[in-house]
């Protein structure tokens, strides 16, 4: 009897990726197939069926990667829009162009999904914009260079998971941490470490600069 692995998606107005959670699987072993309106999985006693898709996809320039914790599958669109979800029920909307799937919904309409964030492309963005400083170019060089190149190393070799894990804690706590447990870090907002002395420090500071216009 096949069981139905854990499973889940984002996507780009051109793509949907997919991620099957298997660990350990081995890559001759791993089966994807695709249609213009279906992927099947399958591993071992482990199959994942979605038919028919909410649009169809191209079959050529859809693929997988297998690695230690899971298989990510993309899908490529033959049509760009965004989807909302990944199976049919043959009741659906028609789908969203993706200049109308970015605007914002109308004041009296309350949301009832927060989209998800793309935390890897994000992340990609914060590191183009860094480069390698030497003491010449940074006095800093040393620590706060050096935490940026160890950051970006660990980045680099992370997965999927670690990687947005590390920008979204990086990100909404301002800075102050960073992890690369995607479980923990997924759940909800980061906050900001040592808040309460930071608000301490800046009301000391902003009471100081007060005095000396005073002054």
């Amino acid at each position: 009897m096949s069981t139905e692995p854990r499973h889940q998606f984002y996507e780009t107005d051109d793509k949907v990726n997919l991620s099957v959670m298997v660990k350990d699987c081995k890559p001759d072993e791993v089966k994807v197939t695709f249609t213009n309106k279906s992927v099947d999985f399958q591993y071992e006693n482990y199959q994942l069926h979605l038919e028919p898709l909410k649009a169809q996809i191209d079959p050529a320039e859809s693929g997988f990667r297998v690695g230690k914790v899971k298989v990510e599958i993309w899908l490529k669109k033959r049509a760009a829009a965004r989807w909302g979800g990944l199976v049919s029920d043959g009741s659906d909307a028609p789908l969203l162009p993706p200049s109308a799937a970015a605007a914002p919904p109308p004041a009296d309409e309350v949301p009832v999904h927060r989209r998800h964030k793309n935390w890897e492309g994000a992340a990609d963005a914060e590191l183009s914009k860094e480069k390698e400083k030497t003491l010449s170019d940074d006095p800093n060089a040393g620590g706060d260079a050096a935490l940026n190149s160890f950051f970006q190393q660990i980045y680099t070799g992370g997965d999927e998971d670690q990687r947005r894990a590390m920008m979204k804690s990086f990100v909404e706590s301002g800075g102050t941490a960073l992890s690369t447990n995607w479980d923990e870090v997924g759940k909800g907002r980061v906050e900001v470490a040592g808040e309460d002395n930071k608000k301490a420090a800046a009301a000391a500071e902003a009471k100081k600069k007060k005095k000396r216009g005073a002054a």
